[in-house]
Parts: C-alpha cells; sequence; structure tokens
C-alpha cells in the first residue's frame, strides 16, 4: 500500500536526470533514457561539478542574477565539454576561468555557418541542433524551413535573409556587414544555409569576410542536397560495375547567362553529374548536355528532397522537359538512375 515511483535514471554526478511516465509505460521511460544517455556523455558530470564551482564564486562576489546566467550561457556554448570529454580537464577549467574574467569587459561573440540540409530537421547534426538552441540571432536562407527553425532557442531572433530567383532579396554585402555587426556586440550568431554552406552555399565568401573582419568563425557542415536527393530517391551516386564517379554542379545562371564552370567538359568526365538547383535554367542545361551524353541517357529530377512535399521525375535527358515538377530541385543524369537499363 506504498506510494512510490520507479523513475529511469541517467546519472552524471553530481548531474542526475529521472523519467517517469507516472506508470503509463515503463518501456518508454526505459527507451528515453537509453537517448538520453547518448546524448548525455560523460563529460556532463564533471561539466556540472565545474558549473557549481563557478556558482559559488560569482554569487561569493554578489555578482547579478542576470551576470551570472551570462557566464553560463557563455560556458554552455564554448569548448569546455568537448575539452572535458578529451580528457582536457585542465584546460576546461582554464577556459572556464577566462569566461569569469572577462565579465564586465567588453568581448565579440562569435559566427557559426552551419549547414541546415537538405530539409529534414532530423537530417541536422547534433552539433548543429545545440548551437541553434543558444545562439542569440541566426541568419538563415529562405528554403530553411520552419521545422528547422522551431529548433531554436525562445529568444533567438531569426532573420530571413534568403535569396530567391525574380524575388525581392537581401544583398550579399548586407548579409556580412549585419553578421559583423551582431559579432562585435557580443553575441553568438549562426548563419543557417540549407545544404551544406560549403558547397555552393557561399560560405566561403562569408568566412573570409568574417575572418579578415577579426570575427571568430565555427563551421558545422551539413548533408549536402547532391548527396541526400539522390538518396532520397533512392539513387546511388556510384555503383559497381555502372558508374565510380560523381560531378557537382550549380545550375543556377550567371549576371553572363552562363552555368558557372564547365558544363560540358565535367558531363564527359564522370559516370554521374548531379546539377543543383536547375529548374530555372533547364532548357539550356538539357541543350548542353544532349550533344555530349545523347537523349537516351537516365536522369532523374527530385523536388524538395527528403520532406513530406517530396516528388521525383524519371525520364531519358530528351524528356526532361516535361517534368512539371515546382520547387527546390536537384537533377540526377546518369546510368545509376535506371541501373537495370545499363547492364
Amino acid at each position: 500500500r506504498c506510494r512510490f515511483i520507479l523513475p529511469a535514471i541517467v546519472r552524471r554526478d553530481p548531474l542526475l536526470v529521472a523519467i517517469s511516465t507516472s506508470g503509463e509505460s515503463p518501456y518508454l521511460a526505459g527507451a528515453l533514457r537509453a537517448r538520453l544517455e547518448r546524448i548525455l556523455g560523460h563529460e556532463w558530470g564533471p561539466f556540472t561539478a565545474l558549473m557549481g564551482r563557478i556558482r559559488r564564486d560569482l554569487r561569493g562576489r554578489g555578482l547579478s542574477i542576470s551576470t551570472q546566467s551570462e557566464v553560463y550561457r557563455k560556458m554552455l556554448t564554448s569548448d569546455i565539454r568537448r575539452l572535458l570529454r578529451t580528457s582536457k580537464v585542465a584546460e576546461g577549467e582554464a577556459l572556464a576561468h577566462s569566461l569569469v574574467a572577462s565579465i564586465g569587459h567588453p568581448t565579440r561573440g562569435r559566427v557559426t555557418l552551419v549547414g541546415a540540409g537538405p530539409g529534414d530537421p532530423d537530417l541536422l547534426t547534433v552539433a548543429a541542433r545545440d548551437i541553434l538552441a543558444e545562439a542569440d540571432h541566426v541568419f538563415h536562407d529562405a528554403l530553411v524551413g520552419p521545422e528547422i527553425l522551431s529548433l531554436c532557442g525562445p529568444d533567438t531572433a531569426l532573420v530571413n535573409v534568403g535569396k530567391r530567383g525574380g524575388r525581392p532579396s537581401t544583398a550579399q554585402s548586407e548579409i556580412i556587414t549585419r553578421m559583423i555587426e551582431q559579432a562585435r556586440a557580443g553575441r553568438d550568431v549562426v548563419r543557417l544555409k540549407g545544404g551544406d554552406p560549403f558547397v555552393f552555399g557561399r560560405g566561403g565568401e562569408e568566412m573570409s569576410a568574417l575572418v579578415s573582419a577579426g570575427i571568430e568563425v565555427i563551421v558545422i557542415p551539413g548533408i549536402s542536397a547532391a548527396l541526400a536527393a539522390p538518396a532520397a530517391a533512392d539513387i546511388p551516386l556510384t555503383m559497381r560495375g555502372v558508374a565510380s564517379s560523381v560531378g557537382i554542379i550549380s545550375g543556377h545562371l550567371e549576371k553572363t547567362g552562363e552555368v558557372p564552370g564547365d558544363l560540358e567538359s565535367l558531363a564527359g568526365a564522370v559516370d554521374t553529374l548531379v546539377v543543383l538547383m536547375p529548374l530555372n535554367n533547364l532548357g539550356n542545361l538539357i541543350g548542353r548536355l544532349l550533344p555530349i551524353l545523347g537523349p537516351n541517357r537516365p536522369c532523374a529530377l527530385i523536388a524538395s528532397a527528403t520532406t513530406d512535399h517530396q516528388r521525383i521525375f524519371k525520364s531519358t535527358l530528351a524528356g526532361l522537359a516535361d517534368h512539371g515538377l515546382e520547387g527546390p530541385a536537384t537533377l540526377v543524369v546518369g546510368n545509376v538512375v535506371n541501373p537495370t537499363a545499363a547492364e
């Protein structure tokens, strides 16, 4: 006739996480514990203890709650946990004390270039989710969906700086200027880009400009649509006996009216060609590829890959114009689209 609960426990002393379903599902409590065991590594124990020591120090100095909270937030977003995870305890503690020593002094923030992946929020890396939850400002592309933006913290300022063809867009120079301003004001800034920031995402340009301005830059890679879209359509980019090389190119037109890079040379040199963002220039692309690859080369268009709105159109190169798809798309050209026909 006792009243008690038997929660599932995740123990990272002095951190203790208890999970209870009020008796509804002990199995679920155990499954959630297993998940948290993977998320909360062994470094969380010493990190919690270090936070406690810092807290007692700050309280002893009589610092305000808001000042203390700012130190704790900086600790949480710093490299301290990574240092503790790799047994660099002294370095982790030194970093914590340097954050305490910076109280009252102007500090610069940082900019993290984050890849948002192809669209499905489950494809974000753990590092991307962590940084989004703690960011002060997130400058995001237009194609980053609300499901991903909902992973940002409740106090995060969301700034849409996306570029869409034929629509009002934010100039690249303005994006960089605003990020530098926020970082110099001491804020943690995230530049959230669809796919991977360094695959046709202008991440290299932004990193160069930020570093030149003296801003700390961190890069968190994402899954490029060049890899994710074919996989979502069950199309391997390479396959033994069918394709052993891959080329990736942007389908966007430059101001000259040309596709960046030497499309014909690349198409003739690789087994599988992947074209990102091809729809606005598809007719031109087909006309340039037909003499190189022939009208019967298999191809596929994948629109809104990995999302609930994903659509796939498979055809030959000659029949590709009748696709009827809209939205962000990826074009795959090669025998991997229909490997049985190539055998």
